[in-house]
């Protein structure tokens, strides 16, 4: 019976295993060992077997250096600040009120939005001058101290605008599993805090955030996971402009594979890439591990 249940269960998972091997697994070896090559797109055969060099070199360039220091940055400001907005919104959408299912709809439609049309909304929204969507809204707030700015050619704040544009298309898809978290949370939980004399804010802080610790985690692991692989909004806000302000990985090891032909060097970049995820990955789980022994 045992034997029948295996192999039932491997025939059942063999397409997916299957899957995972043709469009990850062999693309991701494959990458592996082009990037010790010098491949180049119309490079006469046979290839340069080069070894390491294509690292040190990609690892000792400049642009890359900036590329991946603009990943970090990246992903230190949005992936907390996306958390905790996503957090808000579960916990504002998570009342009983009426028309409550509408503003889930509204707050999750930019998810479903594809990231090129996200990005020319907002490419249209920083538009230069007084008439800009943001410029008058700054203005109006500011009771019109406000200069005007050309967001995305400006060195200081191109960045900072796609990160803004990266947190209002992400939060919604956090806050759908921080809201699926906190409906899990059994009710008795609150009625104990509450008769022991716990207010609202107390009852967050030693119910609500205690029972959602898992799946905090899980929400961060997944932001960290997609700040890092940031390169739609860069394409088409800036490419990677100005002064390479907001180029990332992605973007150089784009640039590099299919604009100036060095497959090779492109492919060693999404390998660096995926190691410099999985180290951060693995430290979140650590970190996440030690402080569940500790509690």
């Amino acid at each position: 019976m045992r034997e029948r249940r295996s192999l039932a269960a491997l025939l059942i998972s063999a397409p997916a295993l299957f899957g995972l091997t043709l469009f990850v697994a062999v693309p991701f070896f494959l990458a592996v060992a082009l990037g010790f090559t010098n491949l180049r797109l119309g490079s006469p055969l046979p290839l340069e077997w080069l070894g390491f060099e294509q690292y040190r070199r990609i690892l000792t360039d400049s642009s890359f250096t900036r590329a991946l220091i603009n990943n970090l940055l990246f992903a230190l400001v949005v992936v907390p600040l996306q958390t905790v907005l996503a957090l808000s919104l579960a916990l504002l959408l998570n009342q009983r009120l009426r028309g409550i299912a509408w503003f889930r709809t509204i707050f999750f439609m930019p998810v479903v939005f594809p990231l090129s049309l996200v990005a020319v909304v907002w490419v249209l929204i920083y538009a230069p001058g007084p008439n800009g969507m943001m410029n008058e809204f700054l203005q109006l707030v500011s009771f019109g101290n406000w200069v005007p700015r050309d967001f995305l050619r400006d060195p200081q704040l191109a960045l900072p605008a796609i990160m803004l544009t990266s947190i209002w298309q992400g939060a919604g898809f956090q806050m759908v599993i921080l809201l699926a978290g906190l409906q899990s949370i059994s009710s008795e939980l609150y009625e104990a805090a509450s008769i022991d004399g716990a207010g609202r804010w107390r009852q967050f802080w030693h119910v609500t955030l205690p029972q959602l610790r898992n799946t905090l985690i899980f929400v961060v692991l997944v932001t960290s996971i997609l700040a890092f692989r940031l390169f739609d909004q860069v394409q088409i806000m800036t490419r990677g402009g100005p002064h390479d302000a907001t180029t990332t990985v992605m973007y150089e090891a784009v640039e590099a594979a299919f604009t100036r032909q060095q497959v090779a060097r492109g492919a060693a970049m999404t390998v660096v890439l995926f190691l410099v995820v999985l180290l951060i990955s693995w430290l979140q789980r650590r970190v996440a591990s030690q402080e569940r022994e500790l509690s």
